[in-house]
């Protein structure tokens, strides 16, 4: 099936958000694409640019990695996949944004290598408001002492928080509503603790973006419905060429969809 020219994709996209924000009252404005490039190739980067995108979201860092240097020079890349510990310094060099922040341990590494490389990096902390085992995460609970800590760094700045839904059929998409007002309630509640502003919620994907932008997302990232779905072949290439000798992750344990 032949993908309709990007552009119009978008316009239906935007009218989608601005009709989801006209229903609970908020600005289109106010709500980003981050485009999810995760196994297509530069030529896609350059065709989200050029569609006036930009800010692009990759899952892993080796494929940024390779991706980036091919790439048009101008977005912000955002890394939406888990990261572990081991790949900081590398993400570093790539990365303006990070989604995914789910550890305490993980706050402090990314401020320890940013504070020796001059970075200055912007989080995420990623919450798992399912409660599903298979999501990545930190626990509701332990937030309050997460958010503590990273005010306290001078490198990484904190802007907020993410999540993902379960994956939800579309007569069901309902159901995914509670995940993202409680993260919105949370982000509220952190805010009031600490005194602070932490805009940015990044909730909503292809499937339930509609809903996350009802209940306050700001980035919603977004890549089958945009650039079609990812081609399988280049996956397993990528991952047996990117994960080979690499201690800690192989063949993709935490190559979760993001989108």
């Amino acid at each position: 099936m032949t993908m309709r020219p990007l552009p119009e994709i978008l316009e239906d996209v935007n009218a989608a958000v601005a009709a989801a924000c006209a229903r609970a009252g908020r600005r289109p404005e106010d709500v980003e694409i981050v485009a999810v490039t995760k196994t297509h190739g530069p030529e896609v980067v350059r065709e989200a640019w050029e569609a006036g995108l930009r800010m692009v979201g990759e899952n892993k860092v080796q494929e940024a990695a390779w991706k980036q240097p091919l790439s048009v020079s101008g977005p912000e890349w955002h890394l939406i996949g888990h990261l572990q510990k081991n790949k900081v310094r590398h993400a570093l060099a790539l990365f303006s944004t990070f989604h995914s922040v789910d550890s305490v341990a993980l706050i402090d590494r990314i401020e320890t290598i940013a504070r020796e490389t001059g970075a200055r990096p912007e989080i995420l902390l990623e919450v798992n408001m399912s409660g599903e085992r298979s999501k990545d995460g930190m626990r509701p609970c332990d937030v309050p002492a997460a958010v503590e800590r990273a005010l306290e760094c001078g490198s990484l700045s904190l802007a907020g928080f993410m999540t993902m839904a379960p994956f939800t059929p579309e007569d069901k998409i309902e159901e995914t509503r509670s995940v993202f007002a409680g993260l919105r309630e949370l982000r509220d509640a952190m805010e009031a603790k600490f005194g602070v502003s932490l805009p940015r919620l990044s909730m909503g994907m292809t499937n339930d973006y509609r809903v996350a932008v009802e209940e306050g997302a700001t980035w919603i990232r977004l890549g089958t419905c945009l650039f079609g779905e990812r081609p399988k072949a280049r996956v397993a290439r990528m991952v047996d060429a990117g994960d080979a000798g690499e201690s800690g992750e192989g063949g993709g344990e935490h190559d979760k969809v993001m989108d």
